[in-house]
């Protein structure tokens, strides 16, 4: 699948990471990576705890910067961008850790991922839209909860819910902005077997509505069976990189984190 961007170049890839480096204290966490994340796809990054898979989303998502190297979506540079800027290019995230309002039900939660980003806002800003009676909204929440089957839940209050449920609310909530491109920062951990299942058809959904995916997992069962290609880092660098059945048969892969 071709883009076509506003200075009228053609590309495959929506994402581009390109040498990328980040230090911390003279440790590099990512060392010169690259890979790209073709449009409408699925590309899965994996690797052991450390690996720096949470530091590059970071750096996708404006909150951190790479220490060299570039970040390209769709043609223009994210390097020095904030996540509010980030965000208004079309790229939204979940985070590994559930951050659902307190007192609040499903769909409030979904009406606050209108903004651009939670970063740095006050109570008042974030419930403006409900305030002034976002229509559009919620009928965009609305979707989003038919979508994810997830709509018998809409008045409940979210922190209340089991957690698979608050975890897939969160993913609901990051798809609000009408993104092209998901960052979903491991989404499945802390699911049951069942839960993991209902996540990887939602995961599909979301591609098949044209939103490409960028996922980080440790749950090799939905890795394999949802990815068109798979990146491997381990201690900061890439050394694989891939179609499932690739990856799972490399032995540099097997040797430093999927075992024999």
């Amino acid at each position: 699948m071709v883009a076509v961007g506003p200075n009228g170049l053609r590309w495959r890839q929506m994402l581009e990471i390109k040498t990328v480096t980040k230090s911390f204290y003279g440790v590099n966490a990512i060392d010169k990576v690259s890979f790209t994340v073709e449009k409408g796809s699925i590309t899965s990054l994996i690797g052991p705890n450390g690996a720096g898979k949470t530091t590059l989303i970071n750096m996708i998502s404006g909150v951190l910067s790479p220490t060299s190297g570039d970040i390209h979506f769709q043609g223009q540079s994210l390097t020095g961008l904030r996540p509010h800027q980030v965000a208004s290019l079309g790229i939204r995230r979940s985070f590994q850790t559930v951050r659902l309002f307190n007192g609040l039900s499903v769909r409030e939660n979904l009406l606050i991922g209108r903004m651009r980003t939670l970063l740095g806002m006050s109570w008042m800003q974030m419930l403006l839209p409900m305030y002034l009676g976002d229509r559009d909204g919620r009928r965009r929440a609305d979707e989003i909860l038919s979508l994810l089957e997830l709509s018998d839940y809409a008045d409940d209050l979210a922190t209340d819910l089991p957690y698979g449920i608050q975890r897939r609310v969160e993913i609901a909530r990051a798809l609000m902005g009408r993104p092209e491109f998901a960052l979903l920062d491991e989404p499945a951990a802390g699911m049951n077997e069942g839960e993991t299942e209902q996540l990887v058809e939602d995961v599909k959904k979301i591609r098949d509505t044209g939103i490409t995916v960028l996922l980080v997992e440790h749950d090799m069962s939905m890795v394999m069976s949802v990815s068109d290609k798979i990146v491997v880092l381990n201690f900061g660098q890439k050394i694989s990189e891939g179609s499932p059945d690739f990856v799972q048969r490399d032995p540099q892969v097997i040797a430093s984190y999927l075992g024999s």
